[in-house]
């Protein structure tokens, strides 16, 4: 990449940082809104989200990861077994608790959510110009960054 000149002003972090929060917060609203036509909730999506990327989990541990009270996970968790979405197995070595996994229809339910967000942004990026992918590009790689921090 070539050297350019920056002839935007500086921003100072403490400006930037309401103004990158609320860009982020709303994008991520309107992908999550880009989903297959179905009845799963947002919450539902989230929590099974999230035993995709642990592997599984105790009904404890997703209620910690989604920041819901125990009983609300055991709520939603109760509809994504009645649709086949999640498993309990026994725990390993505490016969009183559970293990939740994804099953394959749950995992194949969100690589459908997947695909729709990512066709939905797919369009939205397509009306930019180049230069403006290609900073959406770099601003990517920053915010992985600073996630990783």
């Amino acid at each position: 990449m070539t050297e350019r000149t920056v002839t935007a002003k500086r921003v100072p972090p403490a400006q930037l940082a309401p103004q990158l929060r609320d860009a982020i917060t709303r994008l991520n609203r309107r992908v999550r809104q880009a989903r297959p036509v179905g009845d799963l909730t947002v919450t539902q999506v989230s929590a099974l989200t999230s035993l995709r990327l642990a592997g599984a989990l105790t009904p404890r541990e997703l209620a910690d990861v989604e920041r819901v009270q125990p009983p609300t996970m055991t709520k939603i968790v109760a509809k994504l077994e009645d649709r086949g979405l999640v498993q309990r197995t026994p725990h390993p070595t505490d016969g009183r608790q559970v293990i939740l996994a994804a099953t394959e229809g749950g995992q194949a339910v969100l690589d459908q959510f997947e695909r729709a967000r990512d066709e939905w942004l797919a369009h939205r990026l397509a009306e930019l110009t180049e230069d403006e992918r290609e900073t959406l590009h770099r601003a990517a790689e920053i915010l992985q960054q600073l996630a990783r921090a």
